[in-house]
């Protein structure tokens, strides 16, 4: 197994090395990526170092499966590329997402739309990743019709130099700035660029993403997507409405009983998800369940996970062995 971590001195990267560990998928030979001025860094991984070189030099080594997180235009640019030596791409970027002929995927939620000839796959954008996991087993069960979205997002989203801002911010350091106000003690209704229609990039993926994995373009969606000054996970406020009435315990026992989801829902004992006990975990956490009392068959729910885990890098590896476990790589 010849695998090429595309972006691997990102926090996204750094993550994907920790996951393959613990998840001791086999790794034969590590091919560690990065731009022209990352190569040449070390990198570590189960006790040896090793050379971070550039996308070039990479595709000449053929690697069998590429996981990139590395942006857009890299993608666009360097996945094609490695597909063309036989090498398949879980590529963690926007570029591929809503393109017809490329998967989206989740696994638990709907790795059964892979085939043999899946080349590029694509992983949701992170605030999708964890709401899905909540709703694909409410989906199946009540349908839903509507949903509200309002996001609570980590600057661990927006990578390195969103850490080290926050971090200059509470020490009185002047450094890199990369976001268009302060910070620390603030909460920013912006995450990604603002559209011509006044959403941001962020807030549609929400729609279209959603659409896409759960398969139905009939539900109607809006969102609003904030950042605010945590390195935990993300949270999101969902307000779902569905076309057939629900049983709370009911909603309760389907969460319960899907795998990577745990239930923490018990709010007169201080019992519910926050990012700061979410940190380092692979599942995603759903709490404060409670009926709208103003709309017939809605539910009010908060999902919480660590971005850069199931977020990001947990789900592309949960990829990876699943095209492993087909013999596909």
């Amino acid at each position: 197994m010849k695998l090429a971590i595309v972006g691997v001195t990102g926090l996204v990267g750094q993550k994907m090395l920790e996951v393959l560990d613990e998840f001791d998928f086999t790794v034969d030979q590590l091919i560690p990526v990065a731009s022209a001025r990352s190569a040449g860094q070390i990198v570590h991984f189960r006790g040896q170092s090793y050379t971070v070189i550039e996308p070039g030099q990479a595709v000449d080594l053929r690697p069998d499966l590429a996981l990139f997180s590395a942006g857009g235009s890299v993608s666009k640019e360097w996945a094609p590329r490695f597909e063309a030596v036989g090498c398949r791409v879980v590529d963690n970027s926007s570029a591929w997402r809503m393109q017809e002929n490329i998967k989206l995927v989740v696994p638990e939620v709907n790795a059964h739309v892979l085939n043999s000839g899946d080349m590029i796959i694509a992983n949701p954008n992170c605030s999708t990743i964890q709401m899905v996991m909540a709703l694909a087993p409410l989906h199946e069960k009540y349908r839903i019709k509507r949903l509200v979205i309002s996001t609570y997002q980590s600057i661990t989203g927006t990578g390195k130099d969103a850490v080290d801002q926050m971090n200059n911010e509470r020490n009185g350091v002047d450094g890199v700035k990369v976001y268009p106000h302060r910070i620390d003690q603030n909460c920013l209704p912006h995450c990604d660029e603002f559209l011509e229609n006044g959403y941001t990039k962020e807030e549609i993926k929400l729609v279209n993403e959603t659409r896409k994995i759960l398969s139905d373009q009939t539900i109607g969606i809006t969102a609003t997507a904030v950042r605010i000054p945590v390195t935990g996970g993300h949270g999101e406020s969902v307000n779902a409405t569905f076309y057939n009435d629900f049983d709370l315990d009911e909603v309760r026992t389907l969460l319960n009983n899907e795998k990577g989801i745990v239930v923490e829902d018990d709010p007169f004992n201080n019992i519910y998800p926050m990012p700061i006990n979410t940190q380092n975990k692979n599942d995603v956490f759903v709490g404060r369940l409670r009926r709208d009392e103003s709309l017939p068959n809605t539910l009010n729910l908060w999902v919480v996970a660590d971005n850069l885990r199931k977020g990001a890098a947990t789900n592309a590896v949960q990829i990876a062995m699943y095209l492993k476990e087909k013999g596909w790589i």
